[in-house]
């Protein structure tokens, strides 16, 4: 049970609690860092490299460590707890900028030890991810829990709006100085999780055996809904990773520059930044299950509008609109999982559902890649839409206790 002070004052308030408010700047801090990180890791390997193959590795550091973890990062975030593992994480991805900053001013940094330490960022960043995710059941009431993983989610999408805008600026002023900021960003968030107050029985520390390590999947697979969401999420972004072929949009379809381009990649985080704060604000109703397949399928459908259209503010609507559907699910889903799942479970379904959700991000961008080297770029776009309104309606037969899902933490 939390501190709920402030609950007498205002109980349907999240930001009204302060360890949700702490717990959410530090949100928005680490994301920010996160996002300014990608921006300057990227620019000084290809300026090191001048080779897309390296750009492609930086990926691949941090996915490895995301796919090798995720049984272990559960079964820790389980036993110990989730405060001090989220804070010793942001303190150390914050040394490890720390370490790109001041090799990049002395000058014996090359791109062998950029990847190395992107690969040791990937590993804190395996560890932080769910566990922060598992921590808003503790911090607010359980009817509260949607509104709460709402603005959990305005906090991601203000750090994709802003981050790179941020990183891309002080960018100008040197790597060195990115690293450095977005270090800072890592220390003020780690500042603001140990200031939260929570109490909390003591985690039962089983052995860690193959059936713990493994109890998050059996989990997940005897629950029908929660594998219905999962399973649903990660086939829509595997399919509708449209977002991959921007530049080839921007370029050669919309005939547009680099500014067009970065406002085709806002637009997304524009419409879910303003989808996830209208729910924070009214939370879904009843028939939540059927709201996540229509969602899905609206996602499809705005993935063949931007396939199909040659006029650059349809491309910035249906995008918009794609972002906007795509928030409706991510909240349905992180709120069924945290509510449906015991707390002493958390830590082992939450990594196991960032891990496919993870997954689905970077595989979709191949897909993406390999579909339109095969067929063209539109075409790559038009199927991996159809396939995403295709999967919905499969689902939907395949899992009805998901689409038969009412409300969701009692609102």
């Amino acid at each position: 049970m939390t501190s709920l002070d402030t609950q007498k004052h205002n109980p349907q308030s999240v930001l009204g609690h302060e360890p949700f408010r702490l717990f959410w700047l530090a949100r928005v801090c680490s994301s920010v860092a996160l996002q300014m990180l990608a921006v300057a890791v990227g620019w000084q390997i290809y300026a090191l490299t001048g080779s897309v193959f390296y750009l492609g590795l930086v990926g691949l550091a941090q996915f490895l460590p995301m796919f090798m973890l995720t049984l272990a990062v559960g079964h820790v975030a389980d036993r110990y707890d989730r405060r001090r593992i989220a804070g010793a994480c942001q303190v150390l991805e914050g040394a490890a900028l720390v370490v790109l900053a001041l090799g990049t001013w002395m000058g014996w940094l090359q791109k062998e030890g950029i990847l190395a330490v992107v690969f040791v960022a990937g590993a804190l960043r395996a560890f932080e991810g769910p566990t922060m995710l598992t921590l808003v059941p503790w911090l607010v009431p359980q009817h509260l829990i949607p509104r709460a993983q709402a603005w959990s989610a305005s906090a991601n999408q203000t750090a994709s709006i802003a981050g790179p805008a941020l990183g891309g600026l002080l960018y100008a002023l040197g790597p060195t100085t990115v690293y450095g900021s977005a270090a800072a960003l890592f220390f003020c968030a780690s500042v603001l999780l140990s200031r939260i107050k929570v109490e909390r029985p003591p985690a039962s520390r089983e052995p860690a055996t193959l059936t713990s390590l493994f109890a998050g999947i059996a989990f997940i697979r005897s629950r029908q809904e929660i594998l219905g969401a999962i399973s649903l999420d990660l086939f829509a972004v595997l399919l509708g990773g449209a977002t991959a072929l921007l530049p080839v949009f921007a370029r050669d379809i919309l005939h547009t520059g680099p500014v067009g381009l970065g406002l085709l990649r806002a637009a997304p985080a524009l419409g879910a930044l303003a989808v996830s704060l209208f729910l924070a604000r009214n939370p879904l109703g009843g028939r939540v299950g059927r709201t996540m397949f229509v969602s899905v399928f609206l996602f499809g459908a705005a993935t063949v509008v931007f396939g199909l259209s040659n006029s650059f503010t349809l491309s910035m609507l249906s995008l918009a609109v794609l972002g906007a559907a795509d928030i409706v699910s991510v909240v349905i889903r992180s709120s069924l999982v945290q509510i449906e799942t015991p707390d002493e479970m958390r830590g082992r379904v939450s990594a196991v559902n960032s891990m496919f959700v993870g997954t689905s991000n970077q595989l979709g961008e191949f897909e993406s890649g390999v579909t339109a080297a095969l067929f063209g770029t539109v075409p790559a776009v038009l199927i991996g839409g159809v396939g995403t309104m295709v999967v919905v309606l499969l689902w939907m037969r395949l899992f009805p206790r998901l689409l038969a899902v009412d409300r969701l933490g009692g609102e």
